[in-house]
């Protein structure tokens, strides 16, 4: 298969669980002497965490590395295998060898990626400026070949976000929106990346095996049991800078209405907005990227007679992104492939908690397969594209066709 170029904006935490992440599974599958074959999930305990070993032909080892910007001092300059361990970065490292990527990380455009109150805590704690003039990011995706970059601006930073998006429109490079940021969702981005075939998906990343997934099947499964939901939260603490940044309440309203949405989308909207409450909860130094997530359910089954769930989920929150991340690279390969832009609308649904259309997870799941396997999928008619200079010039660097 062709190699899928990705780049990075934001080497944090989330950014370093998916490195580390194509290593580990790299190097697992050379020890194993394991190829991909089809779509599916793994049987090889080397590829132990992977929803699918292979997407479309596609396998963790066909994705390479070949841009990625920060603003912290601390990687700005370095190389991306060693950045990625630089603090304030706190993730648990599963893959400490990490071959040389040939990528150095550059300056990005801060504009409101860091919040104020992030300056009165440890260094070790926060972001550190780097005194750096910004790059051209558009320019640099041009010039790296990239064909997918990945969003991990912090939580609240919506300018920032948007200049990303502009600069993977710019680029003709394909966009997989990991934060709360509406980009995707927002019909007017979603019409600028389909009038210009350029494919994206988002927005903010659904976990794994996370809150929020976890949230939505306990939802569906009473009510597919017949249990009456009278009320119920999501409450979330963790250590890494991910929740210092959203003790900064203003910030917090993109991520709240995502996780919120996710949930409520399965209650209905006719569900009480004050019998549900979701949202990060407190920051806790000490559990670095280790998320505490508790949910409460309130119910009534036969007879009117009241049930409460309680749960208490502790995951390591960067890894269990990269998890899902790892698949939005390749499905987005696929589309450039087939030449499709705009949302690709059943991985939104499924892998990400804010989509343009909220699908119920099974369907959603269902669809995506269907898409993989090109059934039921037409690319971007020509006449329906009246931009394609940015998808040519992609097609260029990458001899996708």
């Amino acid at each position: 298969m062709k190699k899928i170029r990705v780049a990075i904006a934001g080497v944090g935490n989330c950014a370093s669980s998916l490195v580390q992440g194509i290593s580990f599974y790299r190097n697992g599958k050379k020890k194993n002497g394991k190829n991909g074959n089809g779509n599916g999930n793994h049987h090889s305990d080397a590829l132990i965490g992977l929803m699918n070993e292979s997407v479309g032909g596609y396998t963790p080892s066909d994705i390479e590395f070949v841009a990625a910007f920060d603003i912290d001092q601390r990687k700005v300059g370095q190389p991306l295998e060693k950045a990625i361990f630089a603090l304030p970065n706190c993730t648990k490292i599963f893959c400490s060898e990490i071959a040389p990527t040939g990528v150095t990380v550059q300056m990005g455009n801060t504009l409101d990626g860091i919040s104020e109150h992030m300056k009165e805590y440890p260094e070790d704690r926060t972001f550190l400026l780097a005194d750096k003039k910004p790059v051209d990011v558009a320019k640099v995706l041009k010039e790296s070949g990239a064909d997918v970059l990945l969003n991990y601006m912090p939580v609240g930073s919506e300018e920032a976000t948007r200049y990303y998006a502009q600069c993977a429109l710019d680029a003709g490079v394909a966009l997989v929106n990991c934060m709360p940021a509406f980009i995707v969702s927002n019909p007017e981005w979603a019409e600028m990346f389909a009038k210009k075939g350029i494919p994206c998906i988002g927005d903010d990343v659904k976990s794994q095996l996370g809150a929020t997934i976890l949230h939505r099947t306990l939802v569906q499964l009473c009510m597919d049991r017949g249990v009456k939901i009278d009320r119920t939260y999501q409450l979330n603490t963790g250590g890494n800078t991910d929740f210092l940044n959203m003790l900064n309440r203003s910030r917090l309203a993109s991520k709240k209405k995502s996780k919120t949405r996710a949930v409520k989308s399965i209650l209905g909207d006719d569900f009480p907005d004050e019998n549900l409450h979701i949202g990060p909860s407190d920051y806790v130094p000490w559990q670095n990227d280790n998320k505490i997530s508790y949910i409460r359910i309130e119910g009534r089954h036969f007879g009117g007679v009241p049930i409460n769930i309680e749960l208490r989920l502790s995951d390591e929150d960067s890894p269990n992104s990269a998890g899902v991340v790892i698949d939005a690279i390749r499905i987005l390969a696929i589309a450039l492939d087939r030449e499709i832009g705009g949302p690709i609308f059943p991985a939104c649904a499924y892998l990400m908690k804010h989509p343009p259309k909220q699908i119920a997870d099974q369907t959603a799941k269902k669809q995506l397969a269907e898409f993989i396997d090109g059934k039921g999928t037409r690319p971007v008619p020509v006449e329906a594209v009246p931009d394609r200079r940015p998808l040519a010039l992609a097609k260029e660097r990458t001899g996708r066709s």
